[in-house]
């Protein structure tokens, strides 16, 4: 007990959740949200694989949020919060971030994946985190998304677990046609990366700055494996989707060179990518919060997903465009013009 009141003490103090009571660390299914356009969905009908218990903690889910009525675009995102493995900043790292998204067209998605400070190392996050691709896309044409248009985004911890699920390759990655489960028939690989400050080099027997294998007890020996597991940089390709990155110079909890070591893999690999390091701002600052430069990044993050046409309409996704109120069937369009045909997504 005493090292996991520690475990979330250092949590608190790099995440968002710094300063603030800590939070439940997962969401429960079926949860009644919705004249909130929210909905929390179980990645799996039954017990999730490897499952301890079925508490709360042991039942990975997406907590969907819907995109502004008649503004929707095609595009989907999911949101993996940071939080050292042992909590889920959600609030600032996903539902604040969620909300961005939102209202630029995207159906959000926020993971809530199982935590090591219960029980859960790896490579279980990782299947959580692989099974939130395969449902948003399994589920597409419920959603009305496209796809090859879903993004997944992870800060500190989340980032590198987004990260991982973007790069290491695995058995059954492009989906197993023959699977009786359909979600399973799907690719688990994302089509765009989105990291804020990740933790990209988590697993380490470095102890100068944060490391899972100290957090959570790792001998040496299998931190030394874990580490060549599951380190994204070593598994970046040129099959790994374009990426954007923002971190800051002096960041004192997750070192800005193991984001400048996976975007120098990314370059070297030929992988679309960009990065933003900004001089000044300390670690877990979701949107900016209200740091005069920090505050910037947002809107870098728009220009890019604008350039890879994640804001132009699928209409083939979405169907006709609707005024809110307007009655279904009208083919009117808003103000403004018809809309473009979407740009061109990676297939994965």
């Amino acid at each position: 007990m005493k090292q996991l009141i520690v475990i979330v003490a250092l949590a608190l103090m790099f995440s968002s959740a710094a300063g603030a009571q800590a939070m439940p660390s997962c969401s429960t299914a079926g949860t009644d949200n919705a004249f909130l356009g929210i909905k929390t969905i179980r990645l799996w009908p039954g017990d999730a694989p490897m499952a301890k218990g079925s508490n709360c903690d042991d039942i990975p889910t997406l907590t969907e949020m819907v995109a502004q009525p008649g503004a929707d675009t095609g595009s989907a995102v999911i949101i993996i919060p940071g939080g050292a493995y042992a909590i889920l900043a959600g609030d600032i790292e996903g539902r604040q971030v969620a909300d961005w998204f939102a209202v630029r067209g995207f159906h959000t998605f926020i993971l809530s994946h199982r935590l090591a400070s219960h029980g859960y190392l790896f490579p279980i996050p990782l299947l959580d985190a692989r099974r939130a691709v395969q449902y948003v896309r399994a589920h597409a044409k419920e959603y009305h998304i496209s796809p090859d248009r879903i993004v997944l985004a992870g800060f500190s911890a989340g980032g590198h677990l987004a990260a991982l699920a973007a790069t290491k390759p695995v058995a059954g990655d492009a989906g197993a046609s023959d699977a009786v489960d359909p979600v399973a028939q799907v690719s688990s690989r994302p089509d765009f990366l989105v990291l804020g400050y990740a933790w990209l080099g988590a697993i380490t027997t470095d102890f100068s700055h944060l490391s899972y294998c100290k957090l959570f007890k790792l001998a040496d020996d299998q931190c030394n494996a874990f580490k060549a597991e599951y380190t994204p940089t070593l598994f970046v390709s040129k099959d790994t989707p374009p990426t954007f990155i923002f971190h800051t110079f002096t960041d004192t909890v997750v070192p800005v060179q193991q984001t400048v070591d996976f975007y120098q893999a990314l370059v070297k690999n030929e992988v679309p990518t960009e990065l933003h390091i900004f001089g000044k701002g300390g670690h877990g600052s979701g949107l900016g919060r209200g740091d005069a430069m920090l505050d910037q990044w947002p809107s870098l993050l728009e220009t890019w997903v604008r350039t890879q046409g994640l804001m132009v309409v699928d209409e083939k996704a979405v169907g006709p465009r609707r005024i809110p109120g307007q009655q279904a069937g009208s083919t009117n369009q808003p103000a403004g013009g018809q809309n473009q045909p979407s740009a061109a997504a990676p297939n994965r």
